[in-house]
């Protein structure tokens, strides 16, 4: 419990430092945390030497899209630098041509998947911070804090009063009164960030709330249900006491797309 405790904190002060001090930090960590999220995926399902992801051109693609996308932002690059990620992804179609695997489609599958389960939601989560162009960190600031806050609220309330099962069959022990502490404390932090943070309004502070706590939520499960498919604990090891990095990112993988889109559609 005690490593566990330290791990997060640490953790947290890694990830607010780089959300609080300055683009370059915000678009670097994140970059990093999608490939590592990205490479933990891969070594997951790389057990089968048959249906093996191409691990290192799935990297290569997912930095190349995702340096070309934060060059756009940091200095006004044009956007048709994108396209610099299409070659790699012809190679991975290219590469399987060389090899005997005895599933051809399910390793590329696999390697398509992994970039967009575990690292196109942090293209869209770093596109919070550059809603208006220029970086404000009050949007994926209060982003993590809600999703901390409700997985804070779900864990005490699921502890205190949890007795009716959300989903057994996937996560036995999420709870429905665990659903709904989580909900709640999204929303009371999303009402104190409304107060200090005027870059969305108050009914957008709400909305991604309910986004983060409700899909953040099937993330969680989604992720779940991956690692029963795959008959492990946890996806990785590189935080002491959490397990992997997929384990504590579960819930922004399926929220953060949808976040951006609220947000973007509701600031039209």
């Amino acid at each position: 419990m005690l490593t566990r405790a330290i791990t997060g904190f640490f953790f947290v002060l890694v990830m607010l430092g780089a959300v609080l001090t300055g683009a370059y930090a915000f678009s670097g960590f994140f970059i990093v945390l999608g490939l590592l999220c990205t490479d933990e995926f891969y070594r997951l399902l790389g057990h089968d030497a048959g249906t093996r992801p191409h691990r290192w051109l799935g990297l290569l693609a997912g930095l190349t899209f995702f340096g070309s996308w934060a060059a756009t932002f940091l200095w006004q690059t044009p956007g048709f630098y994108l396209l610099l990620g299409v070659p790699v992804f012809s190679l991975i179609f290219i590469t399987e041509l060389y090899l005997k695997n005895r599933q051809p489609f399910m390793a590329i599958g696999y390697t398509f998947l992994g970039l967009v389960y575990a690292f196109l939601p942090f293209v869209f989560f770093f596109s919070l911070g550059f809603l208006t162009g220029e970086y404000r960190y009050a949007v994926p600031l209060g982003f993590l804090i809600m999703l901390w806050s409700n997985d804070t609220g779900a864990y005490l309330a699921g502890r205190s009063f949890g007795k009716h099962h959300l989903f057994e069959r996937h996560s036995p022990k999420k709870t429905w009164e665990g659903f709904a502490g989580g909900v709640l404390l999204a929303i009371v932090a999303s009402l104190v960030l409304a107060h200090f943070f005027q870059e969305i309004a108050s009914w957008q502070w709400l909305g991604c709330a309910l986004i983060i706590s409700v899909i953040g939520t099937f993330g969680d499960l989604t992720e779940s249900m991956l690692k029963r498919s795959l008959n492990v604990k946890d996806s990785g090891s590189l935080l002491p006491g959490h397990g992997g990095l997929l384990d504590r990112f579960d819930g922004l993988l399926l929220a953060a797309p949808l976040v951006y889109v609220f947000l973007r559609l509701s600031l039209l």
